[in-house]
């Protein structure tokens, strides 16, 4: 088993305006309480801020919890380049095809692997690794209660992924997508001490859960342009008719779309910089 990476030393964490409020909403609440007859609109009070701040979590895309990368820098956009992320793999059956797919086109992908898996198929994460793509953090286990631990929780389950992928690649993830996007708001002074980038996406195919191509595909097209982030799944994929995986039959088609705009697809080591330029210490 992987040891954790030793933390580099990072400056302190940039409260986001909507925890900062939260942190008034919750002292101001604490002393109305104290008045009598003020515990039913402290109350009240808190139970709002608290809904605010789980939709805020559920919401993959919102920033208000945190820093979140939903489309590439404005370079990157100027020079025609989007980015396809793969998620929840190495899966030993479709990973492959996805790799030979993306040689053909000659484009570069991210992969968010799952740690526990990348650890099962380490000859694959070396391989996606040797081809060129991206291997990024997407958590140890995928559990299902991610979006409920806490800050040891977050730092042990996410610490562990970047020990295994860094061994695996040797080179450490500086992105970081949370399983199906849920995140609760003491997950970014995790990611912010482990020097990661919170990445979500512009546009998502649904491709473990819609077993049509066709339609997977149109949602990944629709208003596709440069800058975009686009979102498929190399593992838990869902299967066509036919009993295809759906992404082997989207990707080649997304592929020659993209070509045809002149899009380029690259990985976001290349298109993303780290989310802090390091201060002395470990890993640094």
């Amino acid at each position: 088993m992987s040891a954790a990476l030793p933390l580099p030393a990072s400056p302190a964490w940039p409260w986001p305006a909507l925890v900062k409020a939260s942190a008034a909403v919750h002292a101001g609440a604490a002393a109305l309480a104290l008045i009598p007859g003020g515990w039913p609109w402290a109350a009240g009070a808190v139970l709002a801020n608290q809904a605010v701040l789980t939709a805020a979590g559920l919401w993959p895309r919102s920033a208000l919890l945190g820093p979140n990368v939903q489309r590439l820098p404005g370079a990157c956009a100027a020079r025609g380049e989007i980015a396809i992320t793969l998620d929840d793999g190495p899966d030993p059956e479709v990973t492959p095809a996805v790799l030979d797919q993306l040689d053909v086109a000659g484009a570069k992908a991210t992969f968010f692997c799952i740690a526990g898996r990348a650890a099962a198929q380490p000859a694959l994460v070396r391989e996606i690794a040797r081809r060129g793509h991206a291997v990024q953090n997407h958590s140890h286990g995928h559990r299902h209660h991610f979006a409920l631990l806490g800050p040891r929780g977050f730092a042990a389950e996410i610490g562990r992924a970047q020990a295994v992928l860094a061994e695996l690649t040797g080179r450490v993830p500086h992105c970081f997508r949370a399983p199906a996007g849920l995140r609760n708001p003491l997950l970014d002074p995790v990611l912010h001490r482990l020097n990661l980038q919170l990445v979500s996406w512009t546009r998502r195919g649904f491709d473990t859960r819609d077993p049509d191509p066709q339609r997977v595909l149109q949602r990944l097209l629709k208003k596709l342009a440069a800058g975009d982030i686009l979102l498929l799944h190399d593992g838990n994929a869902r299967r066509s008719a036919s009993g295809r995986p759906v992404v082997l039959d989207v990707l080649p088609a997304l592929l020659r779309r993209c070509a045809e705009a002149g899009l380029l697809p690259v990985t976001l080591d290349a298109a993303l910089p780290p989310r802090r330029e390091p201060l002395p210490g470990p890993l640094s």
